[in-house]
């Protein structure tokens, strides 16, 4: 994924040099890829070539590169560390940051269509559809818009649920889909299972976030530890405690397994995905 990146972001030589070094700094600055490693298991599931998943991974993690840019800046987030180093607005500065994560999503879409991806150019189309619905305002900005409003408020666990599957899980349900539509044809009951276990488990990456959030630390976390509490943002751990938390994204996970059984051996890979997103301590 790295290389991949490397040979689709600007080089940092070409004008205007420092927004292109800013974009490699965002993008190429670790992470746990967890979304193009989706869209790599996913594509097992519809034996899609590697080739195309890497376009389609990188388009991904383009789009949450930037979310992550534009969720750091002082009119949202306002935090100073990301992957264990400074955010992109401290490293350069905030126009820059901004304009960084604008260029990050317009060569997201550009990898769409300037690259084969899928079998029909319809499928394509479906394709930078499914991205930019779970980019924008009924996914992941509406999400984020949602988590702004909610600080100070004392959310349900139904509202949590609503805020997150739109904030976190709708990326991860677009890397999923986008990783099987890029192969051979499945079945829609096939489609659908794969759907369901990219609905629970990437609400379980967002409780374990939420948990990592309360106990980990910075250093381990590579971003700024409890930062969730002082803010006084509803979270999983705050409102079900960091065990109750703990219980309910294993609940997820089995609930997320459970979708890939009718898949055989082909959603193997989705299935240890899920195990590391509920196990990993960071």
């Amino acid at each position: 994924m790295q290389a991949c990146l490397g040979r689709v972001l600007p080089e940092p030589k070409i004008a205007p040099e420092r927004l292109h070094q800013a974009m490699r700094y965002a993008a190429q600055g670790g992470g746990k890829r967890v979304r193009p490693l989706l869209v790599f298991a996913a594509g097992d599931v519809s034996r899609a070539s590697q080739e195309r998943l890497e376009i389609v991974a990188a388009a991904v993690e383009l789009i949450h590169a930037y979310s992550l840019v534009h969720d750091d800046l002082p009119c949202m987030d306002d935090d100073t560390l990301r992957r264990g180093k400074p955010t992109t607005h401290i490293e350069y500065d905030e126009a820059t940051a901004l304009l960084v994560g604008d260029s990050l999503q317009s060569l997201a879409f550009q990898l769409l269509a300037e690259f084969v991806v899928a079998d029909e150019p319809a499928t394509q189309l479906k394709m930078a559809g499914i991205l930019a619905h779970a980019a924008g305002s009924r996914g992941m900005a509406g999400g984020q818009a949602i988590d702004l409003a909610s600080v100070d408020k004392a959310l349900s666990l139904p509202e949590l649920e609503m805020m997150h599957i739109h904030k976190t899980g709708a990326l991860i349900r677009a890397s999923v889909q986008l990783g099987a539509l890029a192969g051979h044809e499945l079945p829609e009951a096939k489609l659908k299972a794969l759907d369901q276990f990219a609905k629970w488990i990437g609400l379980a990456f967002q409780v374990i976030d939420d948990v990592l959030d309360a106990e980990g630390n910075t250093a381990t976390l590579g971003k700024t530890a409890g930062k969730d509490a002082k803010d006084n943002k509803p979270t999983y751990a705050g409102i079900m405690g960091i065990s109750g938390a703990r219980d309910f994204a294993y609940e997820l996970k089995d609930r997320a397994e459970a979708a890939l059984s009718e898949l055989g051996e082909s959603a193997h890979r989705l299935g240890e995905i899920g195990r590391y997103i509920v196990e990993r301590k960071f």
